[in-house]
């Protein structure tokens, strides 16, 4: 009987042990990460992360629980062991194919593996390209050797299931292995409390990368698609009306209106204007706002001869919400993006639409296909009136990933502007500093690690950029044109950064072309600004208004209270001249925050988290 009844709390035993298997996978496959911990954190990792690794040890035993009782009841004939070992092996496959690929995402992402990889199952192709640069032997012998450790586990933990001895009741039986499974409800609630265990119970110390490494997989991936735009509470701070008054000064303009003739950048007031999003462009690689030097020299002679402003912000760490905060001038949402939703982004302002009424003539340019990430019902509904995309490219112009080379974008360009009626609005989305980093011309910086193959791809596209406007500055269009050129987000390379450091969200932006007084070139604007500001400052520039647009303010204009806002998954970083501040909202603390910060920064960025959430979820 002891044997035969030990069968359920050794399988429940099996599956904690095979999660502090996968735990040990995680911590030495960051072990540069996880090394920097401070003495007994470790330790703190797997005992705080027990309650998760049991609530998920919980929820897999339900379906074998139940399987054990029915054998219990019907007899030697019901092949238990067999339906068991099946369900274990497809359950164990599953959860170590989502420990593996969390290895590498949260090393990109930062954050551990949850429901946002699903908005992309729609794009395989892009999926697999961002993969591009994983390690892939690697992870594919870390999937080998925890699917080993699985099998070694399950033999010595669990072994053969016992027969029921002859003299014991099957109703007996049955009802003890009931009795079992009922005792589960107490670890997949995470105790008897009376609210349910969460990623905050497991969240202990002020280094996030420990707080992460504790959360359970199979929990956070099951417990995000649960929860998905419906857990909004952690995400509110205070009322409404305190919050309003926190967020005003952020876009409460400091003086009054500056007479439109100084504050013009421009010769005239319906320049073309070719905004041009360059994917992943970090300030770290570009020399001309503090970065490395000798990666981007096109773009760093636009910079000496153009507008730079050169403290702005990505309000996110996608391209897809890069998109909605430049085009549209609205936040990130540390959960989710609002472009996944067709009936929300239908509400949003959008700079395509601002400049039809004044007479713009429209179009998209994007080596890739716009399905990607749902941007293309984004830009249908904004009105764009010609889109190119990978389709229109032949074969050979495309790289092995993504789509076209960038400097094949640009030739298609340029081609389409002689006949392209004026004024015109066009946006050139680049992808080739885009993992896996795939170039068609030689490489200028030694070494084959992902930041050299970044570093290069980057260099790529800024080649490309050069080629462009040498060819653009001899077209007639040219000297009525504003070029805005701007990062759809950072990157954690070069220097790997953590997913809530200020670094990574930091991007260059630079208003250059032949619209430009002459007196202006070479300016630099220092203020702190946004992604989300680049909409109204444009409109500023051409004289539309911008008032639909909520969450931005002209950069040229200052305000009482300058600030950048970012978020990442469950988090938001707020930058201010007295420095910079990151909040988790699963713990609800700073991660990291200036000694003399003001108390009202962090409150502000509640503030501002929370106002823009409700906005998000009102839409």
């Amino acid at each position: 009987m002891k044997n035969r009844f030990s069968f359920q709390w050794r399988y429940f035993l099996f599956w904690l042990a095979f999660f502090v298997a996968a735990k040990s996978l995680f911590l030495l496959y960051h072990s540069a990460k996880s090394v920097a911990l401070p003495a007994g954190t470790l330790a703190g990792i797997f005992g705080y992360g027990l309650r998760l690794d049991a609530s998920a040890t919980a929820y897999l035993s339900v379906v074998p629980f139940v399987l054990f009782t029915l054998g219990s009841l019907v007899g030697p004939r019901f092949p238990i062991a067999t339906l068991v070992k099946g369900y274990t092996a497809v359950t164990g496959l599953l959860v170590a194919l989502l420990t593996v690929a969390d290895l590498e995402l949260y090393r990109t992402w930062g954050f551990r593996l949850d429901a946002t990889p699903l908005q992309y199952l729609d794009s395989p192709a892009e999926m697999a390209a961002s993969a591009g640069s994983a390690p892939l032997l690697v992870l594919g012998l870390a999937l080998i050797g925890l699917l080993a450790a699985g099998i070694f586990l399950y033999t010595k933990i669990i072994g053969s299931i016992p027969p029921l001895p002859a003299d014991f009741g099957r109703g007996r039986a049955a009802l003890a292995g009931l009795l079992y499974t009922a005792l589960l409800v107490v670890p997949l609630r995470g105790g008897v409390q009376q609210i349910p265990v969460n990623q905050s119970d497991v969240y202990f110390a002020a280094v996030p990368f420990a707080n992460h490494a504790a959360v359970n997989v199979p929990w956070n991936v099951a417990n995000s698609l649960r929860l998905r735009d419906t857990n909004t509470s952690r995400y509110r701070f205070m009322a409404d009306s305190a919050a309003t008054r926190l967020v005003q000064p952020l876009y409460s303009y400091a003086t009054p209106a500056p007479d439109t003739a100084t504050h013009s950048l421009l010769r005239t007031n319906r320049p073309n204007v070719v905004f041009i999003i360059l994917e992943s462009f970090t300030s770290k690689l570009v020399g001309s706002v503090g970065g490395e030097t000798g990666v981007t020299p096109n773009l760093d002679s636009l910079a000496r001869t153009g507008v730079l402003f050169n403290t702005i912000y990505a309000a996110g760490d996608r391209s897809q919400k890069g998109l909605v905060s430049l085009l549209s001038g609205f936040p990130n949402q540390p959960n989710t993006s609002i472009i996944k939703y067709p009936r929300k982004t239908e509400r949003l302002p959008h700079l395509c639409q601002s400049l039809k009424p004044a007479g713009y003539h429209s179009s998209y340019y994007y080596g890739g296909e716009l399905a990607f990430a749902n941007m293309k019902s984004y830009l249908v509904t904004a009105g764009y009136e010609r889109f190119t995309e990978r389709s229109d490219f032949a074969e050979r112009e495309q790289n092995s990933k993504w789509g076209a080379h960038d400097h094949v974008l640009f030739d298609r360009v340029l081609r389409d502007f002689k006949t392209q009626p004026q004024p015109f609005f066009s946006t050139i989305f680049t992808l080739s500093s885009h993992e896996p980093f795939d170039v068609p011309i030689a490489r200028k910086f030694k070494g084959t690690t992902e930041t050299a193959l970044f570093r290069n791809s980057v260099y790529y596209t800024d080649w490309a950029l050069g080629r462009f406007l040498h060819e653009a500055r001899q077209q007639p269009w040219y000297s009525n044109t504003l070029l805005v050129l701007v990062a759809d987000h950072g990157h954690h390379l070069p220097g790997d950064n953590n997913v809530e450091d200020p670094a990574k969200f930091r991007i260059p932006l630079v208003l250059a072309g032949g619209a430009l007084r002459p007196e202006v070139r070479g300016r630099i604007v220092t203020g702190i600004g946004s992604q989300t500001d680049v909409a109204a400052t444009l409109l500023a520039q051409l004289q539309l208004p911008s008032t639909a647009y909520r969450w931005s303010r002209d950069l040229l204009r200052p305000v009482q209270q300058p600030a950048a806002f970012y978020c990442y998954t469950d988090g938001f970083g707020f930058v201010t001249p007295a420095g910079i501040l990151t909040f988790d909202n699963v713990s609800r603390r700073p991660t990291s925050r200036l000694s003399g910060l003001p108390t009202t920064q962090l409150k502000q960025g509640q503030a501002y988290q929370q106002l823009s959430y409700e906005d998000y979820l009102a839409k």
